[in-house]
């Protein structure tokens, strides 16, 4: 009995499985036990027709596939290739020497890429369970990004065949460094593109908007815009994603892997995610969910990137509170019948919203035409909470004629990459943005004089204990951009200004 590894995705997360087949002398038969989909069932028409034109004479024999362990739900067409190479090698010597197939056959026995191949291979890599594989000639391109792993490729089933036969001329490569842009610190480097497809050269005026923009890049800090239609303020955020910090090789192939099984194309690009989803979306769909499995929902693709609300009022009362604990917490938690599963949330949360329903409350020459009651009906959808986990408020000034462009995304960026360098040299689990308490207590220490005016902010606004954690990692943030060891009388009195104020 010979055994050979694959694996599939449960969820989002890869599991191990052993593919073993037994031959007996019976009525000739195939059949695959273990749980397998439909994709795995098909597995045995693709599997026979590649073997025949190989000129293989498949065994009169009842052949059995098992694929373990047995109470673990496993899908994929990427079975094809370990299933064929069992049954072609029953009777040599072969050697699978703890080297994992991945692949789809074609009925000429071409060996072609999945979508599912990449984030498995990347899961599996991070849980350090997998050394060496054998995959199709279309997946080395994406698998190559991976490192600490030895790659084997093969471009038909002969291929495959002949090289798990002769074991003194398997070849491997290893992954490939990508070739972009990056600074290095303490030995470890971060990339990140230098394009900018959309420039804040392009916005005029806004000066309070633009700085606060930096700032929520430069710490990964929560963001809203409030402001009368038209003024900037999706402009604004949609330029975010540009200046934002640079990614590490795990950042990016963990983009990488949440675009594969969202069935995107994989980029491998230093650019953060950016998820927009409409304000009429359901709960399930922003948050993941469904019947059977608990598939990724918005917040979930948006790890390491950013989520932007647009019209943040008018999405559902049940959406926006579930928001509190991805944004608190960094994680979410769907629960169903089936399966539980947690993902990591840790994006830059920006929301944009008018200040009355017909938006012009702030203009000084367009009349406001809502009632007091429909404003506060308005402004009573967001409650104090959920605004309490935002960072930045920025109230946006209208248009003028005079309004010019006076910084550009790229001079953001430089910034923005100067302050990263400085949280990174502190050792610092997170950005200034997602720190915990004791990150807070150990990076934002304030002097007698802050201190003070911070006693002071606590009585005159009001404030929350997490609010007051809000203002000290958005003083370390502003610190950091004035390439500050320590936080200033200036910093602080700048972070309390963006504090949201009833």
């Amino acid at each position: 009995m010979k055994k050979l590894l694959c694996a599939t995705l449960d969820i989002s997360e890869a599991k191990i499985v052993e593919v073993e087949a037994a031959f007996v002398r019976a009525l000739p038969g195939f059949s695959i036990v273990g749980l397998a989909h439909t994709s795995i069932q098909e597995s045995k028409d693709r599997v026979k027709s590649a073997l025949a034109s190989l000129n293989y004479k498949f065994p009169p024999l009842k052949i059995t596939v098992s694929l373990y362990p047995s109470d673990l739900k496993k899908e994929g067409s990427h079975f094809d290739l370990p299933l064929a190479l069992l049954i072609a090698l029953q009777k040599d010597n072969a050697s699978f020497d703890g080297v994992m197939a991945f692949g789809e056959l074609g009925l000429d026995g071409q060996i072609k890429d999945t979508n599912s191949i990449f984030p498995i291979i990347l899961s599996l890599v991070r849980k350090k369970q997998i050394k060496r594989v054998l995959i199709p000639k279309e997946s080395f391109e994406k698998v190559s990004k991976i490192p600490s792993i030895e790659i084997g490729v093969a471009g038909t089933l002969e291929e495959a065949i002949e090289f798990f036969k002769d074991t003194k001329k398997r070849e491997y490569k290893c992954a490939k460094n990508p070739d972009l842009d990056h600074i290095e610190i303490d030995g470890k480097k971060f990339y990140y593109v230098q394009r900018y497809d959309l420039d804040f050269k392009d916005v005029k005026g806004q000066e309070v908007a633009k700085r606060a923009s930096l700032i929520s890049a430069a710490g990964m800090h929560n963001i809203l815009f409030e402001g009368s239609p038209g003024c900037g303020k999706s402009m604004c955020a949609k330029r975010i994603r540009y200046i934002l910090p640079p990614m590490s090789l795990e950042e990016i192939l963990e983009n990488a892997r949440l675009d594969a099984i969202n069935g995107d194309e994989c980029a491998f690009k230093p650019l953060r995610n950016f998820r927009s989803p409409h304000h009429s979306s359901s709960k399930p769909s922003i948050f993941g969910g469904g019947s059977a499995k608990a598939k990724m929902g918005e917040v979930a693709l948006a790890n390491n990137g950013i989520l932007f609300f647009d019209e943040f009022p008018h999405f559902s009362k049940t959406v926006l509170e579930s928001l509190r604990e991805p944004l608190e917490d960094h994680k979410v938690l769907i629960s169903r019948v089936n399966s539980k599963v947690e993902y990591d949330t840790k994006f830059l949360f920006i929301a944009a919203q008018n200040p009355c329903p017909c938006g012009n409350l702030l203009s000084p020459t367009n009349e406001c035409r809502c009632s007091e009651i429909e404003i506060q009906r308005y402004k009573n959808r967001l409650s104090g909470p959920l605004l309490d986990r935002i960072d930045l408020f920025v109230q946006m000034d209208e248009i003028s004629i005079e309004d010019k462009s006076t910084i550009s995304s790229k001079q953001m960026h430089r910034l923005v990459i100067k302050a990263f360098s400085r949280q990174i040299k502190r050792n610092q689990k997170e950005l200034n943005g997602k720190m915990d308490e004791k990150d807070i207590k150990k990076h934002c220490k304030l002097d007698s004089e802050c201190e003070d005016i911070m006693h002071s902010a606590l009585v005159r606004f009001g404030l929350s204990q997490r609010g007051i954690n809000k203002i000290l990692k958005v003083a370390r943030t502003i610190a950091d951009l004035d390439d500050s060891e320590s936080i200033k009388k200036a910093h602080l009195l700048e972070a309390i200004s963006y504090r949201r104020r009833d």
